[in-house]
């Protein structure tokens, strides 16, 4: 649980708690694999 309280935090502190709550929603929304999004971010 503290991973995810750390990881709202995070998300809260960069980019505001509107923005946060879009973030997690579109996530949740679509299939997502960390490990495919992580090789084409960079």
């Amino acid at each position: 649980m503290l991973i995810r309280y750390e990881g709202m935090r995070a998300l809260r502190e960069r980019l505001g708690l509107v923005e946060a709550e879009k973030f997690i929603a579109l996530i949740r929304r679509e299939p997502f694999d960390y490990t495919e999004w992580q090789q084409t971010l960079w």
